[in-house]
């Protein structure tokens, strides 16, 4: 088996991709869940889940998790300088291959394959190019359990964000949402399935809106987005 590491978020698609990888035959040997960590408040970047959910997850699923503590802003450069030092550590381990769970955007995937190549790595996309209307019904008939813990306040409003991902949801969402949120139109939690040893407990906290300028951009443009506090039990 290819030994690799699983860039994990503790979403929706993160967990699908796994589950695609654990069934037999399994071509990966998964030695780390790598994940993106705000340092300024401990929490899973952009996604804004406590850290000590994610850990939680890590110890359910049964593989050992690597926090990459990047800042709470950071630009591209020093994302992409923590992530090539945090590769080129794996490669000395014998690890070349990084598993992702992108569906369809082109241009993210051949930045990742890009930066991989730099140091040795291959990109694995387990899921790529599956119709995200087929994913997302697969992940509710396979028993996973995930809630929406932000979404962007341009497509969605204060109103989805702590929503199960059901069929309730599905029916609720506006046709020009992509069902798995591949566009950023929302990040999920998920805290059940056939992955988890065991569910991981939370109860829901406060509501917040946080608004970002977005980096490199016009200090003008702004994003929004509604989160919903996930507090473990």
């Amino acid at each position: 088996m290819e030994k690799a590491i699983f860039n994990w978020s503790g979403g929706k698609d993160s967990s699908l991709s796994l589950y695609y990888l654990s069934r037999e035959p399994k071509e990966f040997d998964i030695r780390y869940l790598v994940t993106s960590v705000n340092s300024q408040y401990n929490r899973i970047s952009m996604h804004g889940v406590r850290q000590e959910l994610l850990e939680q997850q890590a110890q359910s699923i049964g593989i050992p998790l690597y926090m990459l503590m990047v800042p709470e802003m950071p630009t591209m450069e020093t994302y992409n300088e923590l992530m090539e030092q945090t590769l080129k550590k794996f490669r000395k381990e014998g690890i070349d291959r990084s598993i992702f769970g992108d569906i369809f955007l082109e241009d993210l995937k051949k930045y990742r394959e890009e930066r991989l190549a730099r140091v040795g790595f291959k990109g694995v996309f387990p899921i790529w190019k599956i119709p995200t209307k087929q994913l997302v019904r697969e992940f509710i008939d396979l028993g996973f359990k995930a809630v929406l813990a932000c979404v962007d306040e341009k497509v969605l409003d204060r109103s989805f964000v702590g929503r199960h991902i059901d069929d309730a949801l599905l029916k609720d969402l506006p046709a020009s949402v992509d069902p798995c949120g591949e566009n950023g139109e929302y990040h999920s939690f998920v805290y059940d399935g056939p992955i988890f040893k065991n569910p991981i407990a939370f109860d829901f906290g406060d509501v917040v809106y946080r608004n970002y300028t977005a980096a490199a951009q016009d200090p003008a443009v702004h994003t929004g987005f509604w989160y919903c506090d996930l507090i473990p039990k």
